[in-house]
């Protein structure tokens, strides 16, 4: 009992101080004065002003456009990237190929940007949406892999061997057997990819050109112009856009798993049923 009391207490300071500084921000957003140091009452001026920006609104729209396409894009690649790497016979080269995917995992973010700069720069790439969208393309893969291998890994090929003798065509195979198996890593590896590239900063800053900017270069920018309550303001939108992904994810991998469950359970019936049969 002592034990989980004091596990109970641990994860609640560690959620405080996480979220603290977030409904800190969204506490002040509706704060009528126009600093932080004191809330002098409560308005809805800041989130008016935020969507009568229409340069924010522009910025948000491009980074959302930006964010889905990086990460479908990312996706397919690195789905079919799991799909290689996993049919890989050989334990070295698979190895090597995992090692060469983490790399860019644990490079720093700095690094990956700097060399997509100097690649473009050397390639006469000018720098603006299409290089933003090849970088996040590029950082995007490598955790679309990660998230998909592991699906991949537990596919029982005997799945594909009992549809390979019904007749199916590698089509049907990976169509109806492979892509529906492994649906869960694919889903996964979308929203992380797509959260990745929402947020990130460091890759965007140096990558992108004059007439284009994420929300985090923005939000940066502005920042250091000074504090306004506005950036408060933008920053409760897109914790609540973010809030609104995650529970509809944690919905469709319930929905999901149930569909999983009901098709396993169908499956016994009918195994148990052929059994039964004299």
């Amino acid at each position: 009992m002592k034990k989980r009391r004091i596990s109970s207490i641990y994860l609640i300071i560690v959620f405080a101080l996480l979220y603290a500084p977030i409904f800190y921000l969204i506490f002040y957003s509706f704060n009528q004065g126009g600093d932080m140091n004191k809330f002098t009452g409560f308005t809805w001026e800041h989130y008016s002003a935020l969507f009568a920006d229409q340069r924010m609104i522009v910025i948000v729209l491009d980074t959302l456009l930006l964010a889905l396409l990086s990460s479908v894009i990312a996706t397919l690649v690195g789905t079919f990237g799991a799909l290689g790497i996993a049919a890989r016979k050989q334990k070295k080269m698979k190895s090597a190929l995992l090692t060469l995917n983490n790399v860019l995992m644990v490079s720093p973010d700095v690094i990956i940007g700097a060399s997509f700069l100097i690649l473009f720069t050397s390639l006469g790439i000018s720098l603006g949406f299409g290089s933003v969208l090849i970088s996040h393309i590029a950082f995007s893969i490598p955790i679309v892999v990660l998230l998909v291998l592991p699906k991949v890994d537990e596919l029982d090929p005997a799945l594909l061997n009992a549809a390979q003798d019904l007749g199916a065509t590698r089509w049907q195979t990976f169509s109806r057997v492979i892509i529906p198996f492994i649906t869960p890593g694919i889903f996964s590896g979308f929203f992380m990819a797509f959260t990745y590239s929402l947020d990130d900063f460091a890759v965007t800053f140096f990558v992108t050109g004059n007439g284009f900017a994420t929300l985090a270069v923005e939000i940066y920018s502005r920042a250091r112009q000074g504090i306004s309550l506005e950036i408060n303001a933008l920053s409760a939108v897109m914790f609540v856009f973010a809030l609104i992904l995650v529970v509809g994810y944690y919905f469709i991998d319930q929905y999901s798993r149930t569909r999983r469950q009901k098709r396993k359970h169908h499956q016994n019936e009918t195994q148990n049923e052929g059994v039964m049969l004299p």
